[in-house]
C-alpha cells in the first residue's frame, strides 16, 4: 500500500511561482510512473507531468511545457514540481499519483494510477 500525501498549494499572482511536493510512503524502488494531475471544476482530469522513476525520464503537458518541472528525491521518497510562471489557466485541485509498470512509458491516463494523493489547490489570479 502506497501512500501519498501532497503539499505546498495555495494562492498566486500570474506570474509567480509555487513548488508542490508529495510524499511517498510504502513505496520499493521499482519500476513505477509518479506523475501530477489537475482537475479545474467542470473539466477532466488531466495529467500535468509525469516521470519514470527508474531512469528518471519526464513527460509533460504541452501547456506546461518550459514552465513545470517535475522531479523526484529517491533519498527522500519524495516528488516535486515547480511551478513557473503560473498563468490563471493553472488553477486547479492538484493530485499526486502513482503506478508500478512493466514498461518504461508513464500513462497519460488518470484511471490507470492506482494511488493518489488527496490534493492540493493551486488558485492562480490575473
Amino acid at each position: 500500500q502506497v501512500q501519498l500525501v501532497e503539499s505546498g498549494g495555495g494562492s498566486v499572482q500570474a506570474g509567480g511561482s509555487l513548488r508542490l511536493s508529495c510524499a511517498a510512503y510504502g513505496y520499493s524502488y521499482s519500476s513505477s510512473c509518479m506523475g501530477w494531475f489537475r482537475q479545474a471544476p467542470g473539466k477532466e482530469r488531466e495529467r500535468v507531468a509525469a516521470i519514470y522513476t527508474l531512469s528518471g525520464i519526464t513527460y509533460y503537458a504541452d501547456s506546461v511545457k518550459g514552465r513545470f518541472t517535475i522531479s523526484q528525491d529517491n533519498a527522500k521518497n519524495t516528488l516535486y514540481l515547480q511551478m513557473n510562471g503560473l498563468k490563471p489557466e493553472d488553477t486547479a485541485m492538484y493530485y499526486c499519483a502513482f503506478m508500478y509498470v512493466l514498461g518504461g512509458t508513464c500513462p497519460v491516463r488518470p484511471d490507470v494510477y492506482t494511488y493518489w494523493g488527496q490534493g492540493t489547490q493551486v488558485t492562480v489570479s490575473s
